[in-house]
Order: C-alpha cells, then structure tokens, then sequence
C-alpha cells in the first residue's frame, strides 16, 4: 500500500506497507511520486495472491508503474492466480496506473480486479497491455483462462465498468473478427481530465486502424487498441501514454 500528500516541496509519500513478493521502489522525481512495483517471485501462477492499494491524496499526485512485464505462468487445474488492485484519486490529485504489459502464457489461470474510486476533481489515467505470449519468441498460446474486471466509480458513482473473459481455446476466440481478428496484443486505455476531448482527434490519429476513441464525457475517453504482437501493440501505445502524461511516461518503459 502507498499513499501521497502534498509536502514542502511538492508531492511525497505519505504512507507505505509491503509484504511478501510484491515491493516499491521510488525513483526520485520532481514534484511527483512515482512508485515502481517489482514482483521479486518473478510471475503469477495458480493459487498466488496479490494484493495492491494506492492513494492520491488531496492535490498530490501519484504515478504507478511496473519494472517489467508481468508474466502469468501455466498453472494446475482448479488454481488460479489472482491480482486485486484498489486506487484512489482525492479532490484536486492526478493518479495515473501505468503497468506494463501482462503476458500470459501456455495454460495460465489468472483473474485480475481492478476497483477504482476517484474524486469529482480528480485526473486519471489507466493503461492495461495484455499479450497472449510472445510472438518473436516463438511462443503459441493456445489454452488459458483469464478474467480480467475494470470498475471506476466517481463520486461513487459508477463512471466505467469493463470485463474480459477467455477460457479455453482461446487461440480460436481470438482470431474471429469480432474479437481481435487474430491480434496477440491488446490494450485499454481510460483518461479522466479536463482537455480530453480537445485530444481525441490527435489520439485517434495515433492508434490507427487497429484502435479506436470515444468520450464517454467531455473529460473522460476510452481507447482500446489491437496488435499483431507487442512490438506493434507499442509502436501506437507508447505515442499515446506519451501525448497523455505530456512525455512524463516512467523510465522504465523505454528499459
């Protein structure tokens, strides 16, 4: 768990708590803090458990990323993985969740919850990258289960709610066309700020055929975006994070 406030000199931690596999690290950055996870079991299989929760306190802001990608490893029948992240944005703060991509591999079993709360003032901004194994690598995934639920509430009130859901043959859901018209690569993106409809025709402009943009209100779009793998997934997505964090992305995206 990590917590913001306003400080002297800017924003700074407030409050930390780590256990077991899951730790922070905190590169120093002006006026920001940014907080880097590090999973040192190095992946998730079936019957891991993680838990992550982070605020933004009241004008502070708070950038959360990852060191690497995540893997999600094969697992046994009958055990699944699990991530719970919880994020809070208070009055006047900017949150931004900025984990790199999540790679599942051959017979992975991993249900991810993410519950968001936000203030009426606050500015957000999500990203979720998902590659189904790695294509230069020559890695075929065929079978898995993965779950994946999104819910964003403002005010209290629900704002945004998504779900993904693939079990077994999952090879074969993704390559019909109304699904990912056989993409490996995948990502969301939601942005919560004042000038994010001033941003939507640059925004649309990046992504490409294989993406797309809507407000869902003045201040607040959704972006999903397709790729062969994830090399191209990046080629778009790094250009977007780029325009929408005003090129403020964490290093250890370009590691």
């Amino acid at each position: 768990m990590v917590s913001s406030k306003i400080g002297p000199r800017g924003s700074c931690i407030d409050g930390l708590r780590q256990s077991g596999a899951l730790k922070l690290l905190f590169p120093k950055r002006h006026d920001t803090v940014e907080a880097i996870l590090i999973n040192t079991a190095g992946g998730i299989t079936g019957g891991d458990r993680f838990d992550v929760a982070a605020t933004a306190g009241p004008g502070s802001k708070l950038v959360l990323s990852t060191q690497a990608s995540e893997r999600a490893y094969g697992a046994q029948k009958s055990q699944t993985g699990r991530i719970h992240t919880t994020l809070n944005a208070d009055e006047n703060s900017t949150l931004f969740w900025l984990p790199q991509e999540t790679i599942l591999y051959q017979e992975a079993a991993l249900h991810r919850r993410l519950e968001i709360n936000l203030a009426e003032t606050a500015q957000f901004l999500m990203v979720e990258p998902i590659l189904f194994g790695r294509k230069a690598m020559g890695e075929d995934v065929t079978t898995l289960s993965f779950r994946d639920e999104v819910d964003i509430r403002c005010c209290g009130k629900s704002i945004y709610r998504d779900g993904v859901l693939l079990e077994g043959n999952v090879a074969q859901q993704l390559d019909r066309p109304a699904i990912a018209n056989g993409a490996r690569a995948m990502a969301s993106i939601m942005w919560k700020a004042p000038q994010a409809q001033g941003k939507l025709n640059d925004v649309r402009h990046i992504l490409g055929e294989t993406g797309g943009a809507s407000l869902l209100n003045a201040d607040l779009m959704v972006m999903r975006l397709l790729a062969p793998d994830g090399f191209e997934l990046r080629r778009s997505l790094l250009p977007v994070l780029d325009l929408l964090t005003e090129n403020t992305l964490p290093q250890t995206w370009r590691l």
